[in-house]
Formats: structure tokens, C-alpha cells, sequence
């Protein structure tokens, strides 16, 4: 038999995810939905990766609308598909930082991916030590976010479900079908080693959003740009937030290093969904679906308050990571004199809103503008490093419910 694509997927090395995000825009209207429709149709067509019946699959697929919102509007059913998307992905690499940063069980709700509580793992104690800097409750912080994660990945994909929406993409994204990352999947004791959608042993971190929030002079809505970083050495190069194995956890520095680059990825990865939740909110057609936007992007931000003030806890430290070949330096923010970069101040200063002349400055989440915001989101979580080993479907896959998303009106 044939393999299908999933087995035969290019390298990692093949195309960066830039390139790959690159080339899935572009040619994203000749090819809407192409095959990728045609593997969520049904998991009866397939075992595992392979596809048993593809013109089975592709005949099914000419039933389907394109949009598929069933009782909700296209759109409302796109922009719940694409958070849901985003859920699902921070569902895995959240899993990951549980497994090694708690390893705790007190969860409420099962993982989506396998539809189970997850099993206890213990941890792995330097790893746990090194956050400890950050503050002595992490594990029990890691193990809530993640289970939020859970809960609203589980309750978009139900909600949709129960409207009588298309969700064989999301499907797709639950499913095995894309957890293929094995070679930057942590080995390190707590680890449970398995396949993953998601790479977080070779990050990209922005870390802007830290003078974003600190600046009372500027807006990204408005123009804003050059915002002052915390960790300007973790964006460049690659780094990774786990210990890869456990030769990671030997030198203290490194394990430190490691340790502080998650505090800093926890922060931007939920500022991050605090603003996708707000700006796509103000394209949702049914009061039920503004609601669920509304009370979920929330609990965003409360997750991003929290990072922030822990990841200013960092230590000075300058570590070479032979591995990725990467150096980053902690610097004490505590103790910097720069307003920008003070780590206590974790409230938004005030800042433009709407105008940069007509009002008097407010303290608000930034950015909202809702103009493209999902297909920022996707870039924004691609240049991350992400998706560094995902395939070309996978970005299909994931530029195609963006697009779709950003086309929602009200």
C-alpha cells in the first residue's frame, strides 16, 4: 500500500516554518481546503496516518460546505474553529511543561488528545528546582494552566460540535495525525516521551511584549514599534524552555537558563492569547458565540499576569547551549533603573487608544486591532519556532482556518 503523506513528510531541515507559513499564504486561495478535508472527513477512512480510501475521502468532502457552521453563521463557526485550533496547540506544549515543571495530578478536565485525566509523572526535580527560582508555586500554576488549556479545548470542540459545525480539521489536530515530533521531544526523566504537535526545545521568544505593556507613549494598534525587550538574547537563535535529556540538568546554569526561558514563553504565549481573544471577539455575529470569546479571552490575561511576575523573578546568568548553539543572558530586572524593563510593573500602563490625539490616554490590552488577527496570531506563534519539524499540510491546515477567520464579519 502506498504510504500517505504524513509518512513520507519532508525533514525538519527541508523548510524552516517561516518559509513553509510563507508559501501556504500565498498559494493559500488557489488551494482552499484542498486534500486536507478529505483526512478529517471521518477517522473510519483512516488507520493511524495512512489513509485507507482517499476517494472515499475526497468524494465525502464535496458534501461538505466549505465553512460548515451548522446552526452558527460561517463566521461565528470560524472564528470559534480557529481559537479552538489555538487551544489544541497550546493544549500539547502546555502538556509538555506540566509533565516536567509538575507532574502533579488535580486536574478537572481530561486531555483533549486523548480524552483521559492525565497520570501523574513526578516531574523532574532540577527542572522543578530552576522554576523554583521563578516562585516556589510553579508547579501548581503549570499544572492549572494547562488544565485550563484542557477545558477550553475541550469545550470549543464540544460547542462546535453541538451546533452541527465542520470541526474534521480540528479532528485532525486532536487526533494522531499530526503528532509526529518525536526528535525534539523532551527523554528527560518526567517526560512521558510521546509524539507531539508542538516543538518547544528550539524557541524563538519575543519577548517585546514586556516595554509593549510598559510604554504610556505608544500602540501597536497605532504604529507603535521598537518596544523595549526583557530577554533580547532569547530572540535570536534558538532555545530550548525543557530539558531535552537529561545531560541538560547536570550544569546548573544551563538548567537555570532553561528554566527562565519557560517563565518568559508562559508570558507570551498567554499576552499573546489575551489579545487574539479580544480582537476576534469584535467579529462574532450570535451574542452566545461574543460571550464564549468574551469569557474565555479572560482568562488569558489573568494566566499572563500571572507569567509576567513570575519571569521577572529571573537571575543573571549567561549560558551557551552546545545544542542549539544558541547564548542568552538574565539580567536582573529588579534592579534595572529602566521603567521599561522594571519588573514590578506587571499592571498595563496607560497608553494611546483608538487615537493617538482625540483621548486622553486608557490601560487596555494591546494589541486589539481585529484586522487580520488570526493570521498575525499564526505568525506570531510560527516565528516562535513552534511548528520548527511540522509539515506542509500542518501550515495548510492552520493558514487555511485562519483566513477563513479573519474573513468573519458581523
Amino acid at each position: 500500500m502506498k504510504k500517505s503523506t504524513y509518512e513520507n513528510r519532508p525533514p525538519a531541515e527541508s523548510a524552516s516554518p517561516s518559509e513553509l507559513m510563507s508559501n501556504q499564504i500565498k498559494t493559500h486561495n488557489l488551494k482552499r481546503r484542498s486534500f486536507l478535508k478529505g483526512l478529517g472527513v471521518t477517522s473510519a477512512l483512516m488507520t493511524g496516518a495512512t489513509l485507507i480510501n482517499r476517494a472515499t475521502a475526497q468524494s465525502a468532502l464535496s458534501a461538505l460546505s466549505d465553512d460548515g457552521g451548522g446552526q452558527l453563521t460561517p463566521g461565528d463557526a470560524s472564528l470559534l474553529r480557529f481559537v479552538c485550533a489555538a487551544e489544541i496547540i497550546e493544549s500539547d506544549f502546555w502538556e509538555q511543561y506540566w509533565e516536567l515543571g509538575s507532574g502533579a495530578v488535580d486536574f478537572a478536565s481530561t486531555n483533549p488528545a486523548t480524552g483521559k485525566l492525565p497520570t501523574a509523572t513526578g516531574g523532574n526535580a532540577a527542572y522543578m528546582k530552576s522554576l523554583g527560582i521563578l516562585d516556589s508555586d510553579m508547579p501548581q500554576y503549570i499544572l492549572d494552566n494547562t488544565d485550563d488549556e484542557f477545558s477550553h479545548a475541550n469545550f470549543l470542540l464540544a460547542y462546535l460540535k453541538s451546533k452541527g459545525a465542520n470541526t474534521s480539521d480540528l479532528d485532525l489536530l486532536v487526533g494522531p495525525h499530526f503528532r509526529t515530533l518525536t526528535k525534539t521531544s523532551s527523554m528527560a526523566k518526567g517526560s512521558t516521551n510521546k509524539p507531539r504537535l508542538t516543538n518547544i526545545t528550539e524557541l524563538t521568544v519575543d519577548t517585546s511584549f514586556w516595554g509593549r505593556y510598559r510604554t504610556d507613549n505608544a500602540n501597536p494598534d497605532l504604529g507603535g514599534t521598537g518596544f523595549a525587550e526583557a530577554v533580547p538574547t532569547l530572540n535570536v537563535g534558538k532555545h530550548t524552555a525543557i530539558p531535552r535529556t537529561d545531560a541538560d540538568t547536570t550544569n546548573t546554569n544551563l538548567i537555570n537558563a532553561i528554566a527562565f526561558t519557560a517563565g518568559f514563553h508562559f508570558a507570551v504565549i498567554e499576552q499573546g492569547g489575551t489579545s487574539l481573544y479580544m480582537s476576534l471577539a469584535q467579529r462574532a455575529h450570535d451574542p452566545e458565540v461574543l460571550r464564549i470569546l468574551l469569557s474565555i479571552g479572560p482568562t488569558e490575561t489573568m494566566h499572563f499576569q500571572t507569567w509576567q511576575d513570575k519571569a521577572g523573578n529571573a537571575t543573571p546568568v549567561t549560558v551557551f547551549d552546545p545544542i542549539n548553539m544558541s547564548t542568552v543572558t538574565f539580567n536582573d530586572l529588579h534592579a534595572t533603573t529602566k521603567e521599561h524593563l522594571q519588573a514590578n510593573l506587571i499592571m498595563p500602563e496607560p497608553t494611546f487608544f483608538l487615537s493617538t490625539t482625540a483621548f486622553p490616554i486608557c490601560s487596555i490590552i494591546r494589541p486589539t486591532q481585529t484586522t487580520g488577527a488570526a493570521m498575525g496570531a499564526l505568525k506570531f506563534l510560527t516565528a516562535d519556532g513552534l511548528f520548527i519539524g511540522q509539515t506542509m499540510e500542518f501550515m495548510q491546515l492552520l493558514a487555511d482556518l485562519a483566513t477563513d477567520a479573519d474573513q468573519a464579519t458581523r
